[in-house]
């Protein structure tokens, strides 16, 4: 199991002391959250990827760039890439440099985003947003597998000899997961291609995402590549933690009723009660997180939002203090024991490579006749 945390890029109002951090200062917080996330032991730090206030995140290359280079051991990822409005050219190249620059700590979720606003401003229709979510992975597929493109498609120009560069580190691509909380295409996509399904259930009850999840795992095994609880999956969460658990509730109070995903819907309670949000303790955080198992199956990747909604960056960081003390190793150990031992792993770019050169060692083994 990867463990990790995610951030949505949010700039939000601190609601108990009425200051608005400023880009710069949430930009030099998420490189302290990451670099935090690997002091105790986590194994991902993902960004989010979003072009209009309140989100400072138009560039997580750059950002995990900056962050690979203060890091050796956490895997670099994002909560969501753009495939929609991204030229899969440059998602091919950035992605592709960045490997090398992290020595494979890399992989990323792709997603078709959810502002409209978006679209027209890379000049693309928000009605087309399925379609150019298929055209431009099948595109980005072949750009990372093949060394020489030639292609046409509906949405973009189309390329003739095309060599994207750099190459993929090891010949092996960054590992792609398909991230939805709505879409059945999506999922399809994930499934035909046997790539991950990232489902960021963080808002919605945990039917709707077992449905799409139960989608992708029955694909996954229709297209051959292998049993449906086989198939790698990956899930959202979110907590705050005190060791008392009425401190959590009295201190998150004011950011939940505030911040604007949050405020003015249901009670933090009634919340609680249908999302994997957790305010709590770090046994009710652990509880709740292992109950996801009983509901979505065997996964490989846990992902947390614990930077939003106004929250200080030394709240956050006491946050994962906590986390890494009373509830990482415990939580480690409940899942390596509930997994079977033929599920496989979560993903990682050395494994990866041990994959595609076992396969090409075992494709030049000549049959007897």
């Amino acid at each position: 199991m990867q463990i990790g945390v995610f951030s949505v890029s949010d700039i939000t109002r601190d609601p108990v002391t009425g200051r608005t951090p400023t880009e710069g200062e949430r930009i030099k917080a998420a490189v302290a959250i990451a670099k935090k996330v690997e002091e105790i032991g986590m194994d991902v730090y993902a960004t989010g990827e979003h072009h209009n206030p309140p989100f400072y995140a138009s560039s997580p290359t750059t950002l995990l760039g900056y962050i690979a280079a203060q890091t050796e051991r956490i895997i670099l990822s994002t909560a969501t890439t753009l495939i929609t409005t991204n030229d899969p050219v440059k998602i091919a190249e950035d992605f592709a440099m960045l490997q090398h620059l992290a020595d494979g700590r890399v992989d990323l979720v792709l997603g078709r985003g959810n502002t409209a606003p978006v679209y027209p401003w890379f000049g693309k229709n928000m009605q087309d947003s399925v379609e150019l979510t298929v055209e431009n992975y099948n595109l980005l597929r072949q750009l990372w597998d093949k060394e020489t493109v030639n292609w046409e498609g509906k949405f973009r120009t189309p390329l003739r000899n095309f060599t994207a560069t750099p190459r993929p580190l090891d010949g092996v691509a960054p590992f792609v997961w398909h991230g939805s909380i709505r879409t059945p295409q999506v999922a399809e996509i994930a499934a035909y291609f046997g790539d991950g399904f990232f489902a960021n259930n963080i808002f919605w009850p945990k039917e709707h995402y077992m449905q799409l999840i139960n989608l992708y795992r029955e694909r996954y095994e229709h297209y051959g590549h292998g049993r449906a609880d086989q198939a790698i999956v990956g899930l959202g969460g979110q907590f705050f933690m005190r060791k008392n658990s009425q401190d959590a509730v009295n201190e998150f109070r004011p950011y939940f009723d505030n911040a604007p995903v949050y405020g003015h819907g249901p009670t933090m309670e009634d919340f609680t009660a249908q999302t994997p949000l957790t305010v709590g303790s770090p046994q009710e955080v652990l509880e709740k997180t292992l109950s996801f198992q009983e509901y979505f199956g065997d996964y490989q990747r846990q992902l947390f939002l614990i930077d939003h909604a106004g929250l200080p960056l030394k709240t956050v960081l006491e946050q994962l203090d906590l986390f890494g003390e009373y509830v990482l190793p415990e939580l480690r150990r409940e899942f390596d024991a509930r997994r079977p031992a033929d599920v496989p792993d979560g993903p990682t770019h050395d494994a990866r490579v041990a994959t595609a050169q076992n396969s090409s060692r075992s494709a030049a083994v000549p049959t007897l006749q």
